[in-house]
């Protein structure tokens, strides 16, 4: 998932010295200390579309990527079901058992029965894929985090005795990346994206209620952890953070006269 464009706004370089500019003129793309619109600064917000190319290369590998997951969990269940789903009792999740902790790593790859797989599958390869698109080695880190934290939730508060297995904590917390991540990278079109995603599946929140038979804590852990990785893995080269000020530019030093060398110099030096 992506990403990022250049430094922060309202930030220049060294200014360009050559004939023709007199004292007090800026380089291009500033006039008196501001990023005009042909500058290379970034505003607070953009639309988040970056680089064509690189943007289509991404979402290629996300592609591929979210295939290979599904194909994994799939072979995963073939497996399961000839064993009679002894892998889902062996090594999902068991509450509050400490010989059971490493399980919430494997968890999320077994399933209950086909009908919890097929449930799983959808969504899972759709939020994986808008989750991965601007950038798959960030959605591995963000894969990391929110299988631990769906794993944590189900492992502290589900009920002792049961057993928790299933890729739906993951789904949550790609869910809660993808509807936060436009808004810590400053990107409109994420930003909408998250909300159109919101609405859409609006009724997925309802399985964040206790219910029996589903791993609703599992699914908290997940949707918090989502959240969090949007913090986490934000892009901190994007335009200025909620709440900071755009560096001011530096006044332009004289490009020309005796002095310009030492100006020069002072600029590159950042003085």
């Amino acid at each position: 998932m992506p990403s990022g464009t250049g430094p922060g706004a309202g930030r220049t370089g060294p200014v360009p010295t050559g004939t023709g500019a007199g004292p007090g003129r800026t380089g291009p793309g500033t006039v008196a200390g501001r990023t005009t619109r042909g500058s290379t600064g970034r505003g607070l917000w953009d639309l988040g579309s970056g680089d064509a190319e690189t943007v289509l290369a991404e979402a290629r590998k996300a592609l591929f990527v979210m295939v290979g997951f599904l194909a994994l969990i799939w072979i995963i269940q073939l497996a399961n079901w000839v064993d009679h789903y002894h892998l889902t009792f062996d090594y999902g999740i068991r509450p509050r058992d400490a010989a059971s902790l490493p399980d919430i790593l494997t968890a999320p790859f077994l399933h209950f029965n086909f009908a919890h797989i097929e449930g799983n599958s959808g969504p899972l390869f759709i939020f994986g894929f808008l989750a991965a698109y601007r950038g798959v080695a960030k959605f591995f880190g963000v894969t990391a985090l929110v299988i631990l934290t769906s794993g944590l939730g189900a492992w502290i508060f589900e009920d002792p005795g049961s057993v928790g297995a299933g890729a739906s904590g993951v789904v949550f917390g790609y869910f809660g990346y993808i509807m936060v991540r436009g808004f810590f990278d400053r990107h409109a079109i994420d930003m909408l994206l998250g909300a159109v995603m919101a609405l859409c599946f609006a009724y997925q929140f309802t399985v964040l209620l206790p219910q029996a038979g589903i791993g609703w804590q599992a699914h908290i852990g997940g949707l918090v952890g989502g959240i969090a990785a949007g913090w986490v893995f934000r892009d901190r080269r994007a335009g200025s953070g909620p709440g900071r000020r755009a560096a001011r530019a530096k006044p332009a030093s004289p490009a020309t006269g005796p002095r310009s060398d030492l100006h020069k110099q002072l600029d590159d030096l950042g003085l």
